[in-house]
This record gives C-alpha cells, structure tokens and sequence, in this order.
C-alpha cells in the first residue's frame, strides 16, 4: 500500500519537507506510519512524535484526506491505499 503525508507548519520547518510517500505492507496501521515518522524525522520525536516513537503528543495528529473531520482516532487501525494524510498540530487557547 502506498500513502503520503503531508507535514504542516512546524512540522515541516523541522522536518524541511512538504511531503513523504510511504510503501507500507498491507497490514500497516497508522501507528506504523507514525513510526515511519519517527525514523525518517527524529528531530520530530519528543516534540511532536512521543518519546516512544509511536504515538503523538498531546494536540498532534493526523488528518485523512484532509478531512478535518475525520482525524484518525485509532492508531492500531488500518490505511487506505492511496490515502493522503495531512500531520496537523492543533493550538487552543481560552
């Protein structure tokens, strides 16, 4: 399967790309691709990727097909080939 992710933001300034085209087996969660993250990005680990290397950090996440309203809400889930997903850091404030 193959799926790309776009960084946003400050994601890409720390990254210096836009985009990244993974080939994922078919049985890849999105827990993989964040994985894959972290080993093509580790400046992102422990800013916006978790320590662990396979969970996001609190208001981080991905956003598929850009779509905000279907963010991936379950890692362990599967992609869809093809699917563009867009990593999104989301600012509150009150």
């Amino acid at each position: 399967m193959k799926v790309t992710v776009e960084l946003t933001g400050a994601a890409r300034a720390h990254a210096g790309v836009k985009t990244l085209s993974l080939d994922l087996p078919d049985t890849a969660t999105y827990r993989d691709i964040v994985r894959e993250l972290a080993k093509h990005f580790p400046q992102l680990v422990g800013w916006l990727i978790a320590p662990d290397g396979e969970s996001f950090l609190s208001s981080n996440m991905l956003v598929i097909n850009g779509d905000l309203a279907t963010p991936v809400m379950v890692l362990d889930e599967n992609p869809a080939d093809g699917e563009h997903l867009i990593l999104m850091s989301v600012i509150t404030g009150g």
